[in-house]
């Protein structure tokens, strides 16, 4: 409820005249701003914006009451004071029409900002979004509307919602290449980075901020932070020939050493087995949704690296027993086996498992390309026989040949009998 003083005051500003009333309201915010306690002020602001906004005032004489007020409210240091208040006004303009679009922009920006400061993401978001963009009154650019679209996708990114971060990012991909603020567009390519992490599509991520992290108009740090989240997420990606790439890109740029994830990510691309003891020291650094479980009841982090190790025993044994794959992995038998077949599957790793004798034979390198399951195999078995067989059909007619050149007589009476 306002103050007795304001509301007295209010009650003899309604019986001013239109001329004294332009005057008087500022003077009373004035008055409200510097004496009203902080018990009282949400109150006595909201009554103020309530008769300001309900006088039948003429635009000429509102317009710039109303652009003082929200001046005035942007500068109080309370949060939720402006949020409270910048609603309030934000419903009274809702029947004001389009007179007061740009006024109901602003507004709506500063609550947006209130939010944030108290870590409401969600709302800020959702008060941004109701920002008229296709205004009647003033054209917006390309520029103006994606500033707008790029904050709400950050809010929403804050808390994890992918899901309507994606929209916004949508919106933006229609006009990106019209856009002249560069920094809207590294905003835009560092949002989608977060985007592709927050989704685990950590090749797409590691790529993302990679090339943000080439950026020259970015001062040092960041570029240095933005590499880092490249490093973490190639770590995380399913092992195979795609991330291998990306390793060994990350691995060869100049700035590597400087990260502090360059020692676990040199071991990786060597293909080193990782201890448990490194990667409990690397997933206390990692963000919540890096150590998510995933379907299998592991964390996104323990799968990446028994998937690591995977590929890693791989270049060590040719072959080698479930069982001691397992005791390798520090994982039981049936999730050694069945991480080893998907990869075999998925063509991240090359080889044949023999599940009667329960042994895995590692082939190399993986193609990269999925497998087509069982008659792809058989089909490898085959043109393996077809090798072989040709290899030894040629071996015999070399024999055969020189025989002849050396014992004519001898080749001609065996092939005399042979008819």
């Amino acid at each position: 409820m306002a103050s007795h003083a304001v509301t007295s005051g209010l009650s003899a500003i309604s019986s001013a005249s239109a001329g004294e009333k332009q005057s008087q309201y500022p003077a009373l915010l004035h008055q409200i701003l510097s004496q009203s306690n902080i018990e009282t002020l949400t109150a006595d602001l909201n009554a103020y914006a309530q008769a300001l906004l309900e006088e039948s005032l003429g635009l000429v004489v509102l317009r710039p009451l109303i652009t003082n007020f929200i001046e005035q409210i942007k500068a109080i240091k309370g949060p939720e004071v402006k949020a409270d208040v910048g609603m309030q006004v934000v419903d009274l303009l809702a029947g004001k029409g389009a007179q007061f679009e740009e006024q109901d922009s602003q507004i709506k920006g500063i609550i947006a900002d209130a939010y944030e400061e108290q870590g409401e993401y969600i709302k800020s978001a959702q008060i941004l979004q109701r920002i008229p963009l296709d205004s009647t009154q003033k054209q917006l650019s390309n520029d103006d509307k994606a500033r707008v679209w790029i904050r709400i996708v950050r809010c929403y990114l804050e808390e994890d919602d992918t899901t309507n971060a994606f929209t916004q990012l949508n919106k933006i991909k229609n006009v990106i290449h019209s856009l002249t603020d560069m920094e809207t567009k590294l905003l835009f390519q560092l949002s989608q980075a977060r985007m592709y992490d927050s989704q685990r599509s950590f090749l797409d991520a590691a790529q993302a901020y990679y090339n943000v992290s080439l950026e020259a108009v970015i001062d040092e740090e960041e570029r240095l932070r933005t590499l880092s989240a490249a490093f973490v997420c190639a770590i995380l990606a399913p092992a195979g020939p795609q991330r291998a790439k990306m390793l060994s890109k990350l691995y060869k740029d100049e700035r590597a050493h400087q990260v502090e994830h360059f020692a676990i990510l040199e071991k990786i691309f060597f293909d080193r087995i990782m201890s448990p003891d490194e990667v409990k020291a690397f997933a206390s650094k990692l963000q919540p949704h890096h150590l998510a479980k995933t379907a299998d009841g592991s964390t996104v982090l323990e799968k990446a690296v028994l998937e690591h190790n995977v590929l890693g025993v791989s270049k060590i044994y040719k072959n080698i027993h479930i069982d001691r794959l397992a005791e390798l992995l520090g994982t039981d038998a049936d999730k050694a086996e069945e991480y080893a077949a998907k990869m075999l599957e998925q063509g991240r790793l090359a080889g044949s498992i023999d599940q009667i004798d329960r042994w895995i034979f590692f082939e190399g390198e993986g193609s990269g390309e999925r497998k087509t399951g069982h008659v792809e195999t058989g089909r490898k078995e085959l043109r393996q026989w077809d090798a072989n067989v040709q290899g030894m059909a040629e071996e015999v007619e070399r024999v055969a040949t020189m025989i002849q050149r050396q014992y004519p007589e001898f080749y001609a009476s065996q092939m005399e009998g042979a008819a």
